[in-house]
């Protein structure tokens, strides 16, 4: 039964991975380079076609999942930079020195793009690929000049951009549901990761549950990026009812994000209480359920199918009753109270859930009159701008560091290749480099093997396939699924692209030589492999950019973003109506909060796979991170009371509280004088007997003991935040004195 099982769970697996963005773009990236070099291989005859694949090849990088506005600009630089590039190596193609001069300086130029983040590292892969590929161009005496190949190059580079640009247009329907649906995913992992700190642990487990907050860290920021990505797309123009249902859920989804985080709060001070065990393991229980639901409904949207209606978890939640009700704890905090407000908190999760399925289903009208106005904002910017290559030339500078460290990579690659036996090759050590070298050493020890494995694979299969001497068209098909495979999942799993893109570019090779038999060797591509990967190994500890170079800045962003929100959030109490201009603001801050701390958690994550000397202060950090959740969750807290649960405030007692508190946290945060932070009385302390029902009565006692915890939690925010700049500042004194 388990075996059965478990392959019911891996083919449940791998048609979500099927009906994925990532794959659909791939293959749509492979059915366009299909389409092209099939056309122009019966126009122009079999080399055409190889050479304007390389153009295809080199424009396909930066085709993502994108918003229809600005697509053909996102993918125009890759071809704009390229074909230069790539005539000037045809021309240098038989002067070996004079090539390697015009490597490193363009190597330099094209790895400055990462300056550009996460849109710029596609232009380099593009840029360095249309150098590379037309390294592996034979030379041409009498089928070709030069001119005619660039000619091929171009044709196949614009007849790309072309297609992506409609491509996308036409799939961008489909592109909003596995987006939201991806989102969905994301969140109901994070569901199950919060659902295992209710679980009552036993010390033998608790070794095994340490890293929990670790994984609760890292899954949040994974969400926080899965959020914008969906933002981009999702939000663009909410013009029809399909668009704003998918639209209003996926602000849903950003509501549900703010319950759960909220689910922490009280949960250490229940479990010093006797009798939680039953409490907590029935709140798990039902988060365990949320995620399965969200997941149902995330499966029924990529499958196009009308999700099925979920009951709703609020008789359970309502029926929860504490053990030990005799029991009065020395510090006198009452658990039933506590448990109370947390299963209110979680029945939020639940109403959501609710709301997403009606939404799904059609049977709720969407309400996204905030964002229909107001898009741009939510959305990454689509054009280039010459700022980033402004802000580049500092010599600390991550970006112009690893422009650095990759344009000598490439050079002493390009050396090593021209001594060789094998020289016919060079470029193959290039390629390696191009993918394995990155901006950061973690990042480049996770393709290393990868790229290793994954060559060795794929050098195998594309080796059976030329010895079985396939005709044309058939490895034009092979060369096709290839980079679909090589373009899904080029950040999903590295090693998937490796296989794909050995198979690709040896089939490419082929093709280019239009030989009748194999033209290379599986032992002469493996040394190739690993000697490529020893050079991008080597020169990630060149000029190194560690993380702790950057946690700084990070940490002065987050407690910006952190004290911006605080004050955007505790200021809703004067909002008059939804689609008010602090309603706006607040978004804003809250989704900056939220991509602040997920930088830091990556760059944190990051310098784990650094050397132990370079490592920025962990544990101070790992607290900071934490705590900076905890505010955002008692702020989340607050916001819901000042939105929702306003007719049970009662203005007087919480109008000088909430500017006090304010006031209090962006003095702390932001690191203002004493005096400055005593202009106003501290909120006052309570007492836990004035605490009401929390689901009936006035709120406001529990509304001031959020604001009192958050600002606690903002005082010792910011001592850690300064151990962590002071530690820091340290290391860099001893390194420098």
């Amino acid at each position: 039964m388990q075996p059965h099982r478990n392959f019911e769970r891996y083919q449940h697996d791998a048609l979500r991975i099927a009906l994925s963005h990532y794959v659909t773009n791939g293959l749509s990236a492979a059915l366009g380079l299909l389409l092209i070099s099939g056309c122009i291989h019966l126009l122009l005859g079999p080399f055409a076609a190889a050479a304007a694949s390389v153009g295809v090849v080199v424009c396909i990088p930066p085709d993502q999942p994108a918003p229809k506005r600005g697509k053909f600009w996102q993918l125009l630089p890759a071809f704009v930079i390229g074909l230069p590039l790539f005539y000037a190596v045809q021309v240098l193609h038989a002067a070996p020195i004079l090539l390697g001069l015009l490597l490193v300086p363009a190597s330099f130029l094209a790895f400055l793009a990462g300056g550009w983040g996460n849109r710029g590292l596609p232009i380099s892969v593009s840029v360095m690929f249309a150098m590379v590929f037309s390294m592996a161009v034979p030379d041409h005496t009498n089928s070709a000049t030069n001119l005619a190949t660039c000619l091929y190059f171009t044709l196949g580079a614009v007849s790309y951009l072309v297609w992506a640009t409609l491509a996308n247009a036409v799939l961008n329907a489909r592109y909003r549901v596995q987006m939201l649906a991806d989102t969905l995913f994301a969140l109901a992992k994070l569901m199950r990761s919060q659902a295992q700190q209710f679980t009552p642990a036993k010390e033998a487990e608790k070794a095994r549950r340490a890293p929990l907050i670790g994984t609760l860290l890292q899954q949040q920021a994974a969400l926080a990026d899965q959020l914008q990505a969906a933002r981009n797309i999702l939000l663009e123009s909410p013009s029809t009812t399909r668009r704003q249902q998918l639209a209003d859920m996926l602000i849903g989804v950003l509501d549900m994000r703010d319950h759960l985080l909220v689910c922490n709060l009280d949960l250490d001070t229940l479990k010093n209480h006797p009798g939680h065990e039953p409490v907590l393991r029935t709140l798990s229980d039902v988060l365990e359920a949320l995620a399965q639901e969200i997941d149902a409904l995330a499966d029924a949207l990529m499958r196009g199918r009308t999700p099925v209606l979920f009951a709703s978890h609020r008789p359970q939640l309502e029926n929860l009753q504490w053990g030990h009700e005799g029991t009065v704890p020395a510090d006198g905090t009452p658990p039933a109270i506590l448990a109370m407000g947390m299963s209110s908190r979680i029945g939020h999760l639940n109403d959501d859930s609710l709301r997403l399925l009606a939404l799904a289903r059609g049977e709720v009208a969407p309400n996204v009159g905030l964002v229909r106005t107001n898009w741009q904002l939510f959305v990454s910017p689509t054009v280039w701008s010459w700022e980033p290559f402004y802000a580049l030339w500092r010599w600390n500078a991550p970006p112009l560091r690893h422009a650095i460290r990759a344009a000598l990579a490439i050079g002493t690659a390009y050396a090593v290749s021209l001594v060789l036996p094998w020289g016919s090759h060079d470029y193959w050590i290039l390629v390696t480099i191009v993918v394995v070298l990155r901006g950061s050493l973690a990042q480049t020890l996770e393709r290393r093997n990868s790229r290793a494995f994954g060559t060795l694979i794929g050098c195998v299969l594309a080796g059976l396939l030329l010895y079985a001497h396939i005709t044309p068209l058939l490895v034009l098909l092979m060369v096709t699924l290839a980079q679909a495979l090589a373009h899904a999942f080029a950040i999903r799993k590295y090693l998937v692209t490796a296989i794909a893109a050995t198979v690709l570019g040896l089939l490419q090779v082929q093709m280019l030589n239009a030989g009748p038999s194999p033209v290379f060797d599986v032992v002469e591509r493996m040394a190739d492999t690993l000697i490529g990967v020893a050079i991008a190994w080597a020169f990630s500890y060149v000029l190194p950019s560690w993380e702790r170079g950057q946690i700084a800045a990070l940490v002065k962003r987050a407690l910006a973003a952190q004290a911006r929100h605080a004050r955007v959030a505790l200021g809703l109490w004067q909002l008059q109506a939804v689609d008010n201009a602090p309603e706006l603001q607040w978004r804003l801050a809250r989704r900056e909060a939220f991509d602040s701390l997920s930088a830091l958690v990556q760059a944190t994550q990051r310098s784990l796979s650094e050397p132990r000397a370079v490592r920025p202060p962990l544990v101070p950090l790992g607290r900071l991170l934490a705590l900076s959740y905890q505010l955002l969750a008692q702020l989340t807290t607050v916001k819901t009371m000042l939105l929702l649960q306003r007719e049970r405030l009662t203005p007087h007692e919480v109008d000088l509280p909430l500017q006090q508190t304010a006031h209090a946290i962006e003095a702390a945060l932001e690191a203002q004088s004493a005096l400055a932070q005593t202009d106003l009385p501290a909120t006052a302390a309570l007492e836990w007997s004035v605490l009401g029902d929390p689901f009936d009565g006035d709120l406001s006692p529990w509304l001031l003991r959020r604001l009192r915890l958050a600002e606690s939690i903002a005082l010792e925010l910011r001592s850690h935040a300064d151990q962590v700049v002071r530690k820091l500042a340290a290391a860099n004194t001893a390194k420098h004195p």
